[in-house]
């Protein structure tokens, strides 16, 4: 069997790489693959319409997603325990797969791309991404307090994802001062990157000393001195030439508009709703839901329902809560332009996930979709607003309706 990753290589290549040693099967690294060029061609389309790495090519089929590619190498040869020795325990791995991918790496990236000159630097914004990093190493340091590994008494692919993920915290972000506060996380990472699998691919890593500069915080480079210049004797006094002024330094460019900035001015303020549902407090139905419809301009913003598409993977009540406060973290980038509520579901595992959201314009923004990477995970309907069900359903969720669609809440988030 031939199975070749079409990417650049990179820590979310790596997971399967691993997964790969440990398995005892080969995959190999596309030849020539060049990330902007080879990633749009119409033969990686096929493989993944979003034109995104990785995605790896197999005998039967194309798979796209880091750790979705992970999961199927490491199944290739079943007797192997990357997936642990019982239910318990798989559920256990799945449960870590996703707290590194949804508390510590989309905090990290977002901690890091700024400085790498990748993404604006907002110092506020910053300051929160690290609290999140902080919290999840807190969590991750108090389970790892009495053990080895993650799940069980061997390295499971839980613990080669957590440790893929870690990995650009520790070569950019994590200084030993950092990493002192959380001196179980530590060892757990330098035990894992000297595992001889783990080794092989990643090779040496060297602990980050000092985090990378704030972009606009850069020296300016020295500027030539001046040549001194020549005396010049008065009877060679040359003859005053007419004064011209000085070249302006080239105004930077305004920066782009956002697309929804251009649209027609709507009737509805999106500061009045979310400035009356956050002050509501009794009659909620006869003042906000009603507030709402008054407001609500259906040519200059559109509802949608959101369902998770896994939601038989929700089987931890917290770690299905961190999942959807990830989310609602991460569209931050569109708090100018949306509202939201995100109920969780059920008293029993698994949890549902289901959400209504409220944009700027008739369609979700195309910037949302492209930067924020949850919104593939949900499937997106938009509101029939000629159906009074699924007006009702919109009120509902607005305002926390219980039991919903039969069932107990378990938590419900607002994104306003």
């Amino acid at each position: 069997m031939v199975l070749i990753i079409h990417s650049e290589l990179n820590k979310n290549v790596c997971k399967a790489l691993i997964a790969a040693e440990y398995v005892g099967v080969e995959v190999k690294m596309a030849e020539n693959f060049q990330m902007g060029e080879s990633n749009k061609t119409p033969e990686f389309l096929k493989m993944n319409p979003l034109g995104k790495v990785p995605a790896l090519e197999t005998p039967e089929g194309p798979i796209f997603e880091s750790n979705a590619i992970a999961r199927y190498v490491a199944r290739l040869k079943p007797e192997n325990t990357l997936f642990g020795s019982s239910p318990i325990e798989y559920g256990q791995i799945e449960q870590w797969v996703d707290f590194s991918a949804l508390e510590l790496d989309a905090n990290m990236r977002a901690w890091v791309f700024p400085r790498l000159g990748y993404a604006t630097y907002i110092k506020s914004a910053e300051e929160s991404y690290i609290s999140g990093v902080k919290r999840g190493l807190g969590a991750l340091n108090t389970h790892l307090a009495s053990r080895t590994f993650l799940v069980g008494d061997s390295v499971t692919l839980a613990d080669i994802i957590m440790t893929c993920n870690l990995v650009n915290g520790f070569k950019f972000l994590f200084t030993k001062s950092f990493t002192s506060e959380f001196p179980h996380v530590e060892r757990y990472f330098w035990t894992m990157v000297n595992q001889p699998n783990v080794r092989k691919i990643f090779g040496e890593i060297k602990q980050a000393e000092v985090l990378p500069p704030i972009p606009s915080a850069k020296k300016p480079e020295d500027k030539p001195k001046p040549e001194p210049k020549k005396e010049v004797k008065k009877e060679e006094a040359p003859k005053p030439k007419p004064e011209v002024a000085p070249e302006e330094e080239e105004a930077p460019k305004p920066k782009a508009k956002n697309p929804l900035d251009l649209l027609p001015p709507s009737p509805m303020v999106l500061d009045d709703w979310k400035r009356l549902y956050s002050n509501t407090k009794t009659n909620f139905r006869e003042v906000a839901i009603k507030g709402f419809w008054d407001m609500y301009d259906p040519e200059g913003y559109s509802l949608w329902f959101c369902n998770y598409k896994y939601n038989d993977e929700n089987t931890v009540s917290f770690v299905t809560m961190n999942k959807v406060g990830g989310f609602l973290q991460r569209m931050d980038l569109a708090r100018k332009y949306a509202f939201g509520k995100m109920l969780i579901i059920g008293n029993e595992p698994p949890f549902k996930v289901k959400g209504l959201w409220l944009f700027r314009g008739t369609e979700i923004p195309k910037f949302v979709m492209d930067e924020c990477y949850d919104m593939e995970l949900y499937e997106w309907t938009k509101v029939d607003l000629s159906d009074e069900a699924q007006k009702e359903r919109v009120n509902q969720m607005i305002e926390d309706f219980e039991p919903f669609e039969g069932e107990a809440l378990l938590d419900a988030k607002c994104f306003k």
